[in-house]
């Protein structure tokens, strides 16, 4: 177990210790890479603001509300297309009312996943408690 600091002869050791230099070059190398700034680039694009006037809202029912996911990647509201936002304003305010009205999901039969689990995050996230699906009996095996 000895240690090797040299010669035996008491010379002094003439090799410089690189070690604690590239320790720091490696400190330093990091702090650069931390402070350079993030480069963004954004385009500023001004987009044009719809008038509700023109595209009223689908109306509420104040009983039970059916949301329809359709083949081709639409969502339906009682029968009228809506969007994303839409549907989350459109369950917002049906929690407004007095007594919930009953939320039904169908997705017809070949409606995307995606789709159906996006529309039933933003149907868990209104904190909408009167929900069922419908329509599941034109897929049962047993007549």
């Amino acid at each position: 177990m000895a240690m090797s600091g040299g010669k035996d002869d008491g010379a002094p050791m003439m090799e410089i210790n690189t070690t604690p230099l590239i320790d720091v070059m490696l400190v330093l190398i990091i702090m650069f890479i931390i402070t350079i700034p993030v480069a963004t680039h954004s385009v500023d694009i001004d987009l044009p603001v719809s008038n509700p006037q023109d595209n009223p809202p689908p109306d509420v029912d104040p009983i039970k509300n059916k949301v329809v996911l359709t083949t081709n990647n639409k969502i339906l509201w009682n029968g009228e297309q809506i969007s994303d936002g839409q549907l989350l304003s459109l369950l917002k305010e049906s929690l407004t009312y007095a007594v919930e009205p009953e939320l039904q999901f169908e997705p017809e039969e070949n409606a995307a996943y995606d789709l159906s689990a996006k529309v039933l995050n933003v149907i868990k996230g209104s904190q909408v408690t009167k929900f069922g699906f419908v329509g599941n009996e034109k897929y049962a095996f047993f007549d």
